[in-house]
This record gives structure tokens, C-alpha cells and sequence, in this order.
């Protein structure tokens, strides 16, 4: 039986030397490295395992569903969630399966033989254990390492192991290569990131906010709530806060961009509006940790270079 480890097997094939931060549905157990890679089934994964290779798969996690079209697992596919609207195939499916209350008779109408979540609303995954259906929590990533353990596990248990881990590589390469390409500043860049036009952000200890880290940036939403990782932040210590950034992960749900920005009472005057440093992300790879979490970070390498030039 091919078992997974928690470090996953990108240690052995990447420069990975961070401890893997916890997952949902995976658990500390041993790696045959050339089995995995041989996609010899049974497979186990965490607590799940697998007898043969799934081939009705149903991805209720727009980040999941990304990593399985990207590691050739797609034509498994057979139902995604409402918001899973990325690649073209997974949208062709048509349909729209609810990831936040899934409803268990939809489910089952496909006769799914695995279902991966990325969190068990209320008694998911008890009921799709009591019809005898594998389910698979893919729980939100947590740091980058937790996207590359992420992605294998998907192909060892989806039967594609060898291209997760070249999905894995290319996008850690891809990832150092980007901060590389980047002279840190000193003192450091300051940045606002906009979840949305209430002024939602996001801390340094979140997932987005360790990638602003990788280039060495100052998060003005650090310690505005002490416990808070997700805070609402008032216009006023925006602006006080003057930042070198203004990042806009909003400009689909909300409409924002540079305009409506400068817009905005008091914000004509900052530095990052006057130095046309509103950055505009796409709302959609800003949340999620799928492998276009590259993008993201070339966007911010891009944004960051510039001002550096």
C-alpha cells in the first residue's frame, strides 16, 4: 500500500527545508517515494485510502478543482462547486454544486468514488461516509509548502503523482524566482491589502500575508486587532497610515480600481495613489491557493520592482 506523508514527497524532489503546517485530512505516516510515483493503487492519504484509481470525482474547493486540471486529473471530474470558474473545463461541467451547503442527494446523484472538500460543512463528510463515499478535506493552505503538499496529495491519490510533482516544482521554482528578482527596500515597503470596500484585510500571519513577507513588506494591518488576522479597518487608519501600496482584491466583487480609490474622502493625497501604486488583482487567484497562486506573486513582484527601479 502507497502511503503520504505530511512533509509530502516535495521535500525529496524540491529545495523544501520549512516543516509542513498542518492539513486538513492528512496525517504523519511513512513514503515509498518510487511506489507513490508508480501510482500503484491501493493509496492512502492522510486517513483516507484508496483501492483503486477515482474516476467520477467531484471537487467542491475552487483551489481543488485548479489543482486537478492542472495535474491532468480533469477528465476524473465529473461535478465542481458554484464558484469553481477556472479552467474552461471545469466551467463546460455546468454545473453548480454548493460548497457551502451541499446538498447530499446532488452529491450522491453522481455517483461520485471520491469528494474533496476544502472544510466539512456541518455532517458532510459523515454523510458521505455512511453512503460509502470517499471524501478528502483539503483544508485552506496555510503557507506555500501547504500548496506543494497539497497538490501531491492530490496526485497520489487521483493516480497523477508524477505530474503533481512536476506541478509542484515548476511552481516553487517559479516562486523563488520571482522573490529572487526582487531587491528588498530599506525600510520597507509599507502596503494596504483590500478585501473588499469595507476595508477587510488581512495580517501577516495569514496565508496572503506571508506572501507579502517573501518580499520583505510592511503590512499596515499587523496589530490594528490584537487576534484578529482578518480585521476591518477604518479610513482614517488608512490614511494615517499613508502606505507605499494600495492592493485591490476587490475590483470584481466590488467594482474598485484606481479611480474609485483616489475617489475616496482623504485618499487622493496618499502615496500610493499619487505614485499610481493601486494595484489591481484578480479577486479570484487572490483567494485562492491553487497553482495560480503564481500569478499573484508576480503581480506583486512586478509592482514591487517597479518601485524599486
Amino acid at each position: 500500500m502507497n502511503k503520504f506523508t505530511k512533509a509530502g514527497i516535495a521535500g525529496l524532489f524540491l529545495s523544501l527545508t520549512a516543516v509542513m503546517a498542518s492539513c486538513g485530512g492528512s496525517s504523519t505516516s511513512t513514503t515509498d517515494t518510487a511506489a507513490v510515483t508508480a501510482d500503484v493503487y491501493p493509496v492512502t492519504v492522510g486517513d483516507l485510502t484508496l483501492d483503486v484509481q477515482p474516476t467520477s470525482i467531484i471537487s467542491l474547493s475552487p483551489s481543488v478543482t485548479e489543482m486537478l486540471y492542472a495535474i491532468g486529473a480533469g477528465s476524473q471530474v465529473v461535478a465542481v462547486d458554484e464558484y469553481s470558474n477556472f479552467p474552461a473545463e471545469a466551467v463546460a461541467l455546468g454545473t453548480k454544486l454548493s460548497g457551502f451547503e451541499p446538498n447530499i442527494e446532488a452529491i450522491s446523484g453522481y455517483s461520485p468514488d471520491l469528494v474533496i472538500v476544502s472544510y466539512d460543512p456541518g455532517s458532510l463528510v459523515e454523510q458521505l461516509k455512511t453512503l460509502n463515499i470517499p471524501v478528502f478535506i483539503a483544508g485552506a493552505a496555510m503557507s506555500l509548502e501547504n500548496v506543494y503538499e497539497q497538490i501531491e496529495q492530490l496526485g497520489v491519490l487521483t493516480g497523477h503523482s508524477q505530474a503533481a510533482i512536476e506541478v509542484s516544482k515548476t511552481l516553487q521554482t517559479g516562486i523563488e524566482d520571482a522573490v529572487a528578482s526582487v531587491k528588498f527596500s530599506n525600510p520597507p515597503l509599507s502596503y494596504y491589502y483590500e478585501l473588499d470596500n469595507t476595508y477587510y484585510s488581512v495580517t501577516s500571519n495569514t496565508f496572503i500575508g506571508q506572501i507579502f513577507n517573501l518580499f520583505g513588506m510592511r503590512n499596515i494591518a499587523d496589530n490594528v486587532e490584537a487576534g484578529n488576522d482578518y480585521p476591518q479597518l477604518s479610513a482614517e487608519v488608512i490614511v494615517s497610515s499613508d502606505p507605499d501600496f494600495i492592493f485591490l482584491a476587490d475590483t470584481k466583487c466590488c467594482a474598485q480600481d484606481a479611480t474609485t480609490v483616489a475617489a475616496r474622502d482623504g485618499w487622493g493625497g496618499l502615496k500610493a495613489v499619487t505614485a499610481n501604486r493601486v494595484v489591481l488583482l484578480d479577486d479570484d487567484i487572490s483567494s485562492r491557493w491553487g497553482p495560480r497562486v503564481l500569478d499573484l506573486i508576480t503581480s506583486i513582484r512586478d509592482a514591487v520592482a517597479t518601485a524599486n527601479s
